[in-house]
């Protein structure tokens, strides 16, 4: 940012206007209404942050609250298959995309319900990338929506960039899993969107135990959890612990994620309706 050396009064505001910081916040589509964006993260991939994205979007839809799915992971794009869509994107009369809305009423746009072909991978560089992700905020028509959640692709890379610089994000949710190593992924996520001065509600941790058939006791197949120690360091909170279940991933695998009723995630949904 350069200094002025003069007196900025002979020159009027152009001065100040000129050393301002600079707004990337995009626009959204002239006919979108959101009250509230919030970001769903992770420090790296596998820990489950499209499962935790969809099962807040489905709590949320429960609580008679319209909400949207805006899928940024590009290259791993997985919500559609989990509610079971099919069906493809289209655009109204002056070119604006339009949703698909699930059977619970939740709508949703990822780059799968554009694709000719699902199985197709997404070989764009990160600017391309970031860019079809801008494109999902300001060119689909988000109508009336409560809450959008943004499913992020992991790191700390391009898009998620991208996404902390042109979305009016509210907070975001971080999901991690018990594993030692996350713990510090974790920290470059969360030190990332503090850099941003993104507002971070808490963490969700994923494959947190595992319930015995047999005694209900839980067993920690990732060992002892770090969780906590993280969330204490950053002044967080920890917002739910899911387990590994197997009526989960075959909810997901059958495109039956809206059938979801636990109340593990109670705490996530309650922060995120305080926002």
């Amino acid at each position: 940012m350069s200094e002025c050396n003069h007196d900025c009064s002979s020159c009027g505001s152009s001065c100040s206007e000129r050393t301002s910081p600079q707004s990337f916040l995009a626009e959204p589509n002239p006919n979108s209404s959101i009250k509230r964006i919030i970001g769903v993260v992770s420090g790296k991939g596998g820990v489950g942050k499209s499962l935790v994205t969809e099962l807040l979007a489905v709590g949320m839809s429960k609580r008679g609250k319209k909400t949207g799915i805006l899928d940024a992971d590009i290259t791993g794009p997985s919500i559609p298959k989990a509610f079971g869509i099919t069906e493809k994107a289209m655009a109204d009369g002056n070119g604006n995309l339009l949703p698909i809305t699930t059977a619970g009423g939740i709508d949703i746009m990822s780059i799968n319900l554009l694709l000719d072909d699902t199985s197709d991978p997404v070989i764009w560089r990160g600017p391309v990338i970031a860019g079809a992700v801008k494109q999902f905020y300001t060119d689909v028509i988000w109508k009336d929506i409560d809450t959008l959640f943004v499913d992020m692709p992991p790191g700390t890379g391009d898009v998620p960039l991208t996404v902390f610089q042109s979305l009016p994000i509210d907070g975001i949710i971080v999901v991690a899993s018990p594993q030692e190593v996350v713990s510090m992924i974790v920290e470059k996520a969360v030190k990332m969107a503090k850099m941003m001065n993104i507002p971070i509600l808490g963490i969700v941790e994923n494959m947190s135990y595992v319930v015995c058939p047999d005694c209900g006791k839980h067993i920690n197949v990732f060992g002892e959890s770090h969780i906590n120690d993280v969330a204490l360091a950053h002044g967080l909170s920890v917002l739910g612990r899911l387990p590994i279940d197997p009526s989960i991933a075959q909810m997901v695998d059958e495109g039956n994620v809206e059938s979801f009723d636990k109340d593990w995630l109670v705490p996530a949904l309650d922060a995120i309706q305080s926002v």
